[in-house]
Order: C-alpha cells, then sequence, then structure tokens
C-alpha cells in the first residue's frame, strides 16, 4: 500500500474527470427534462381551448336562442327546465345577477379521459327545429373555417339539427350531451383517431391524442331550447416545436457549444494545474530538486495559491532535510575525534600500560578525561540547541536588566547597558538571558573586555545592538559564524554551537539576529516583538 493510502484510505472517492461529465451531462439534459414538465403547459393548453369553445359556443347560443325565440315554439317543444345554483328546477334566471360566467375545467392530469364519442342514432327531427337548423347552417359552416372547431347543433332532445354531418341523428348518447341536455354546462375529454399517422416527436405529448369536447345548454324563458356541441383538438407544444425545428436546432447547437466551453474552462481552469501540481508533487518526492519551480498555468487564484503554498512549504522540507543531513554529518564528525582519542588513548593503556612509566599513564587518562569532558558539553549543547529549536512561544516579557540580573558574576569583562534597559522584549527573562549569556562568553573567548548594550524600538518591533571591543570576526568567517560547529577556539573548548542555539532561540520568538558592520571588535543587531 502506498503512504498516500495510509493517511487517506480507501474509500472509493469518483475522480475529477467523473465529477466534470456528470456535471456537463447534467447539464445538457436540464432542456431535456423540461419535456417532462410539457404537461404543465399541455394542461394550460386543454384549458385554453374550453374557453375559447365556450365562447364560440356562447355566441352560437345567442343567436340559436333568438331563433327559437323569433320561431315562436311552444313551451311544450322546449326541454328541462333549466337548474338554479342551488340545482331545483325554475323558469326564473340566475339571482345571483345578469352575468353567468363559465370557467374552464378541464384538467389533463386529473380528468379520466373518455372513449371515443358514441356514434349518433337515427332519429326523428321536429320541422321547426329543422328549419332554425337550415337557417343556421351556414353561419355555423362559415364559424368552423376560421376556428377550426367542430359544431353540432341540438333540439331539445338531442337531434342534431345543424352541422356538416350527422343531421337528423341523436347524439344524446354522450355523456356531456345528456348533461347539457338537463340545462347544465358540461365538458370532457375523449380520445382522439387522428386522420394520418402521429409523428414520432408527437409520442412524448398526451395532448395529441385528445380532443376537447363542450356542450352548452341554449336557454329560451328558463327551459332547454337545445344545446351547441362543439368540439376541437387543442394545440399543442410538441407541433409547435416541429414547426420551429430549425430553431430547436439551433438551440440545441447552442447549449452542446455552451457545454463545451464549460467543460473546457474547467479542464484549463482546475483540471489540469490540479494534474500538473500532481506530478510535481510525485517529482519532488522522488528526489528531483529542479521541480520545485511554480507550474506553468495555474488557471485560477485559488490554484496559484495552492501551489505558491505547496512549493513554499516543499521549500522549506528540502531546506531543512539539507539541514538535517549537514547538521548530522557535523554531529558525527565532532563526536568522532574525541571518541577516536579515548578510544586510542584507551587501547595504549590497556595494551602498554604495564611499561608506561606514571607521567605517560597520567598524560593519557588526562586525555580520556579531557576528550570525554568535551563529549559530555557537546551532548550539552545538542540538546540545548534541540530544545531551542522547538520551544514555543511562553508569552511572556522581560527587559535587558531583568535578563542581566540572572546570569551569574562574570569577572572576565564588564556589561554595560547604554540605552532601552527597561523597554519590554517578548521573550521569558530566562531565554533573553540564555542569548546573552552565549554573546557574552563568545566576546570573553575573542578577548573582549567590554560588552555594550543598547536598545531602541519602532513600529512594535525592538532593535537590541550587542558589541564588544574584542579581537572581531575576520572577513572569511563572517558567512560562517551561525553554522553548528563552526568555532575558531576548539583548542580552548569552543564547541560552535552558541550562536545556532541564540539564533534558535530568536527564531522561537519571532526574532532574528545578524552580524553587522563595527569599527572595532564585534556587533550583533537581535530584533524581537515588544511586548503589547
Amino acid at each position: 500500500m502506498r503512504l498516500s493510502n495510509k493517511w487517506i484510505g480507501r474509500k472509493w472517492r469518483p475522480r475529477l474527470a467523473t465529477v466534470v461529465v456528470a456535471i456537463l451531462i447534467l447539464v445538457m439534459a436540464l432542456p431535456l427534462v423540461g419535456l417532462f414538465f410539457f404537461r404543465l403547459y399541455e394542461n394550460q393548453l386543454i384549458r385554453q381551448t374550453e374557453a375559447e369553445l365556450i365562447a364560440q359556443g356562447a355566441a352560437i347560443a345567442a343567436i340559436y336562442a333568438q331563433e327559437v325565440r323569433d320561431a315562436g315554439i311552444a313551451p311544450d317543444k322546449l326541454g328541462a327546465p333549466m337548474p338554479q345554483a342551488d340545482g331545483s328546477a325554475s323558469r326564473s334566471v340566475n339571482p345571483d345577477g345578469p352575468y353567468r360566467p363559465i370557467e374552464p375545467r378541464l384538467d389533463l392530469a386529473s380528468d379520466y379521459v373518455l372513449p371515443t364519442r358514441p356514434a349518433a342514432v337515427a332519429a326523428t327531427v321536429d320541422p321547426v327545429f329543422a328549419a332554425i337548423g337550415t337557417r343556421l347552417s351556414g353561419i355555423l359552416d362559415a364559424t368552423q373555417k376560421t376556428t377550426l372547431a367542430g359544431f353540432r347543433l341540438l333540439d331539445p332532445r338531442g337531434v342534431v339539427i345543424a352541422g356538416r354531418g350527422e343531421v337528423g341523428q341523436s347524439l344524446a348518447e354522450a355523456d356531456e350531451v345528456r348533461t347539457a341536455l338537463g340545462g347544465r354546462y358540461a365538458s370532457a375529454l375523449r380520445l382522439r383517431i387522428p386522420d394520418q399517422p402521429t409523428p414520432p416527436l408527437y409520442s412524448v405529448s398526451r395532448g395529441t391524442k385528445v380532443r376537447v369536447f363542450v356542450a352548452l345548454p341554449v336557454a329560451v324563458d328558463g327551459r332547454v331550447a337545445g344545446v351547441v356541441y362543439v368540439s376541437r383538438t387543442p394545440n399543442n407544444i410538441i407541433k409547435h416545436l416541429y414547426g420551429e425545428r430549425g430553431k430547436v436546432t439551433l438551440a440545441a447547437i447552442a447549449i452542446l457549444g455552451g457545454t463545451l466551453l464549460i467543460g473546457l474552462v474547467f479542464l484549463r481552469t482546475v483540471s489540469r494545474p490540479i494534474y500538473a501540481l500532481i506530478d510535481r508533487t510525485q517529482r519532488i518526492a522522488a528526489g528531483e530538486r529542479d521541480a520545485i519551480r511554480p507550474l506553468d498555468h495555474h488557471g485560477t487564484y485559488e490554484m496559484a495559491e495552492l501551489s505558491a503554498a505547496f512549493l513554499d512549504m516543499a521549500e522549506k522540507l528540502q531546506a531543512r532535510s539539507d539541514s538535517i543531513q549537514t547538521f548530522a554529518t557535523h554531529v558525527s564528525h565532532e563526536l568522532k575525534s574525541p571518541l577516536t582519542a579515548i578510544q586510542g588513548a584507551a587501547e595504549l593503556l590497556r595494551d602498554s600500560g604495564s611499561a608506561m612509566d606514571d607521567e605517560e599513564r597520567r598524560r593519557f587518562s588526562n586525555n580520556i578525561v579531557t576528550d570525554a569532558g568535551r563529549l559530555n558539553l557537546l551532548v550539552r549543547r545538542l540538546l540545548d540547541l534541540a530544545k531551542a529549536e522547538n520551544l514555543a512561544p511562553s508569552g511572556e516579557s522581560t527587559s535587558i536588566g531583568a535578563a542581566l540580573a540572572q546570569l551569574p558574576v562574570d569577572t572576565r569583562l564588564a556589561v554595560r547597558v547604554e540605552a532601552g534597559g527597561d523597554l519590554a522584549l517578548r521573550i521569558s527573562a530566562e531565554n533573553a538571558a540564555i542569548v546573552l549569556a552565549n554573546l557574552i562568553d563568545n566576546s570573553a573567548r575573542h578577548g573582549a573586555t567590554l560588552v555594550s548594550i543598547a536598545a531602541s524600538s519602532a513600529g512594535g518591533k525592538a532593535t537590541v545592538l550587542v558589541g564588544d571591543d574584542g579581537d572581531g570576526i575576520s572577513p572569511s568567517n563572517r558567512s560562517r559564524i551561525f553554522e553548528p560547529f563552526f568555532t575558531t577556539r576548539r583548542a580552548t573548548g569552543g564547541t560552535g554551537m552558541g550562536l545556532g542555539i541564540v539564533l534558535a532561540l530568536l527564531k522561537a520568538h519571532d526574532g532574528m539576529i545578524r552580524l553587522v558592520d563595527s569599527e572595532r571588535g564585534t556587533r550583533f543587531e537581535i530584533t524581537l516583538p515588544l511586548s503589547s
């Protein structure tokens, strides 16, 4: 198992490309999904068709009623009484007022679609109503040519008296006609059998298979004088789209082009930079130092920030790795020298100790003790350095004067605070004392007799200058003084780790130290945050 699987687990996760393809497919499918919502629009078309048939039928019914009145037909030849709003028979008009609006009521989603209309049966026509039908036939034909609706005028018994066909036949068996003969408005959805095959595209639409039938009772003197029976196939959205197939094709091409454009933009701005960063990560993990460089194309601001953060982390890890490698080399070298000396002296004492005089044995024994002491000092300094590098800021504060007060009295040289001895520095007194102790000790080892300290503040930072009157540092050694184990006083017990410990402690407290030019001796500049 690769290390990455150890951390992220073996749970299945979709690839970025899979997510992108799924999103693109969803985007392309949205217009197609919209076809399923055509039912709502088709139902509106059904209602619209019913409303138009009601308006057309009401106009024909008014003409029909006037013809009946003009013909002077006796009330006993009329049909059933017109019901009131409460359902009782009465010759009076609607008590709600002179208006009797009829609202469309058909619903394609909930109404049951009836079978095709029952066939008309033979019947006898009353000559009076037949004459009215003959006079109105021309009006119905002219109206049908414009509205494309099918009109049938029925007498009070449901017999067709006017219409292109079925004159003299009865339609009283149709449910909507029977309801209208009883004085109530009725409408119905019935199956439609087209004269020509339905185009394949129409098969997704339910509205192409129905026909709207409307039956309006004709009221004369409070009784049913006949029925206006109107029917028409509703307008169909699929038929409309088929008629606009050129525009629909252009819209589909635009959708496809837009989807591809989205895919290309996503690929260039997100997918490609991510895969490039993954490849760069694998190359860096394999040890390719040249891979630590910016990507050729970042795509987005966030990806550029992610890449910069990753490369910064990689550089720091690489620098840390190099530092550890160099440090390990130095440690092995520093420890190897005294260990080799101890081993050689011990072997000589073991093998030739009996032949040595007291002076020689004492000399070799002193060498062993001296080198063992150096090993002990190196180990302590290594522990001090490790502690300093892993130190977390404590949030404490101190001043230069307080830190100097913790130092033991050193008679080898004097320390003078020239300015800023009371500035509050964001570092603990113990750690500040360690920093100053190492610098003073370093000055003492290089022949100084006086250490001067001056501090100032600006912009929330404190600058501390620590100088001495010693021998100074040669130009060839100035760039190496902070390297671990570098020392020019190895013979006098120097380990070369004092300045490394100082640097690590200051970094742990968001500070820094550097060597600055001085007319005499050595001068260090320390920067530390001021305590708020």
